[in-house]
């Protein structure tokens, strides 16, 4: 569904630029390319979908053989973990070369700074990371933040 978006708006548009958060961000690394967007800003972005689900089977003290017996299993968290879907994530590695700018909060409790940094250490990316910020950039110091991290970055053209 992504794909035909951005195919429409390429014919309307010299440039597009791509602003995501989270599972937002990993959906657009998993179905965008640089033939579609010309650079991308990502606000504490899932970048890596099958250390995540991982994560959340230790969580949960769930083993691979178990969520393969089982197919999905309800979390006490809200989530469901899927073996279909952590299948997909294997079978469908995440390739990305489209100029791009994360903002990374300290205290972000759904990807490590480590799986971050890879991330934009393999991809070019310029990684910033707010001190004190969470996952979720929701307060005012945070937004301000947000907003003047886009804007300077927009300005100097860093993520491209």
């Amino acid at each position: 569904m992504i794909d035909p978006f951005f195919t429409e708006q390429e014919k309307r548009y010299d440039q597009l630029t791509l602003v995501a958060n989270s599972i937002g961000a990993y959906f657009a690394l998993s179905s965008l390319d640089e033939t579609l967007v010309d650079r991308a800003y990502f606000i504490s972005p899932v970048v890596d979908m099958e250390n995540l689900i991982c994560n959340m089977m230790q969580w949960s003290n769930v083993t691979e053989q178990e969520l393969a017996e089982k197919r999905e299993i309800a979390t006490d968290f809200g989530e469901t973990l899927s073996w279909d879907y952590l299948r997909y994530v294997r079978q469908y590695p995440i390739i990305w070369n489209v100029p791009t700018c994360i903002l990374y909060g300290e205290h972000d409790n759904l990807t490590s700074i480590e799986t971050v940094s890879a991330f934009a250490e393999r991809y070019h990316a310029d990684l910033t990371v707010m001190p004190d910020g969470e996952h979720w950039f929701h307060t005012d110091e945070q937004m301000q933040f947000l907003d003047h991290w886009i804007r300077e970055r927009s300005l100097k053209d860093v993520c491209g």
